[in-house]
């Protein structure tokens, strides 16, 4: 699809225009913290700077803390062990002419915590070195709000026409399997015929996401001293036969899991994986005595469409055989605990006009037809999709470290990714 009309060159020279300008408001989001620390979040001073743009360029701006929507405590997806108090939401909204078709651009600002990695630079320093600006959210997902708010610049600027109404949101608290933002966003009246989430895509259009189910496993021998006989063996030889059988785990899971054709490209679409083994404090300051408790954090992936209740069933089914084969290490069965509600897959039929005039549009920035994939881990598309019933897709640039240390964004496809959002915008609300 080309852009052979005069305004949609206008369009992408204005990006490049305001390259200058983008790079800024992505440099200020990440240097200004704004982590999620479950149950509360520090993203209050982040939003005040979508806010203010938002309002400056004209747009119906609306903040307001999730917590305080009408409904959102009584919907079945909502999360009740999150604070909210310095926390809100912000929408900006154009309301277009009669007949157009609606769209929502969303992003979540808050990010994972810096953590205790190494950094070799500064996380909220937004250094930019050889194409990549880095800093803790700068891929996820403060590109995508800096692309999200250009763009609505770029609306006002140009004078586009509107159609059908323009909303831009930033939420809040999306990390850690958190949902209250985006439902609130919904619940508070904000809906459209699409949405665009800026989530870092590496520039594919992905009207698919994996769902999550994150357990925590609680292993526990009576531990008395250096001078017991639990030194023999502690609680290593519980931990070491549930880490070799976890394999086990993983085979059953790529076995059974229905297939799903924008995830066939992976070896294995729903991967099962360690996150954490903890088993005490360390260090000189501690005293040296055998380990009696340990807890193991996994984490699995899951299809579009599977049901929570089964997934949950075949895990307690396999735990259960595998304890019950050595019945000598495990007196009890390990303690298991959910920390995290369950996040579904969620998937809208790639011939969707959303996604082929998306795919358009990027195809006449990038000069090739962008890859149309399934992205590999969990957000709040589902939301869109599966509860309001608003087709969604991600759509962003690309970076690496993602909730690591030293975490960056490739700067060009971040002025990528915004030339083709602003096409879209111009096609689908015109």
């Amino acid at each position: 699809m080309q852009t052979d009309t005069g305004i949609e060159k206008e369009l992408l020279q204005y990006v490049d225009s305001s390259r200058d300008d983008l790079v800024g408001m992505l440099a200020r989001l990440v240097q200004t913290p704004s982590e999620n620390s479950p149950p509360a979040g520090d993203e209050g001073a982040c939003q005040r700077y979508c806010a203010e743009r938002l309002e400056e360029w004209g747009y119906a701006t609306d903040v307001y803390e999730p917590d305080a929507v009408a409904g959102l405590k009584e919907h079945p997806l909502y999360r009740p062990d999150r604070r909210y108090e310095g926390r809100p939401n912000v929408a900006g909204r154009l309301c277009g002419g009669d007949g157009g078709r609606s769209l929502i651009l969303s992003g979540h600002v808050d990010t994972v915590p810096s953590g205790t990695l190494p950094w070799t630079r500064d996380p909220f320093g937004a250094e930019i070195e050889a194409g990549r600006l880095y800093g803790r959210g700068s891929n996820d997902m403060k590109a995508g709000i800096a692309v999200n708010l250009l763009v609505a610049r770029a609306v006002r600027d140009l004078g586009l026409p509107l159609r059908g109404a323009l909303t831009v949101e930033s939420v809040v608290d999306e990390e850690f399997g958190g949902v209250n933002g985006t439902l609130a966003g919904r619940l508070r009246g904000y809906t459209a015929d699409a949405a665009v989430i800026s989530e870092p895509s590496f520039l594919r259009v992905c009207p698919a996401q994996r769902g999550g189910r994150t357990v925590d496993i609680t292993f526990q021998v009576p531990n008395g001293g250096v001078l017991s006989e639990a030194m023999d063996v502690g609680i290593a030889a519980q931990v070491a036969w549930f880490l070799s059988q976890l394999p086990a785990f993983a085979a059953l899971r790529k076995a059974t899991a229905p297939g799903h054709a924008l995830y066939a490209h992976l070896d294995n679409p729903v991967p099962a994986s360690v996150l954490k083994i903890h088993s005490g404090p360390w260090g000189m300051g501690e005293p040296m005595a055998t380990a009696g408790v340990c807890r193991v954090e996994l984490f699995w992936q899951t299809m579009p469409g599977e049901d929570k209740n089964l997934i949950d069933a075949q895990f307690r089914s396999w735990l259960e055989s595998v304890v019950g084969e050595r019945p000598d290490l495990f007196p009890t069965l390990p303690n298991v605990e959910f920390p995290l509600k369950w996040l579904p897959g969620s998937a809208i039929p790639v011939e969707h006009a959303l996604v082929q005039e998306l795919a358009g549009c990027a195809a006449a920035v990038l000069g090739t037809a962008p890859p149309i994939a399934g992205i590999e881990g969990p957000c709040d598309m589902f939301v869109f999709s599966e509860e309001f019933g608003i087709p969604a897709v991600l759509w962003g640039a690309r970076g690496g470290n993602t909730h690591g240390a030293d975490e960056y964004v490739e700067l060009d496809t971040v002025v990528a990714a915004a030339k083709a959002l602003l096409l879209f915008v111009h096609r689908w609300c015109g």
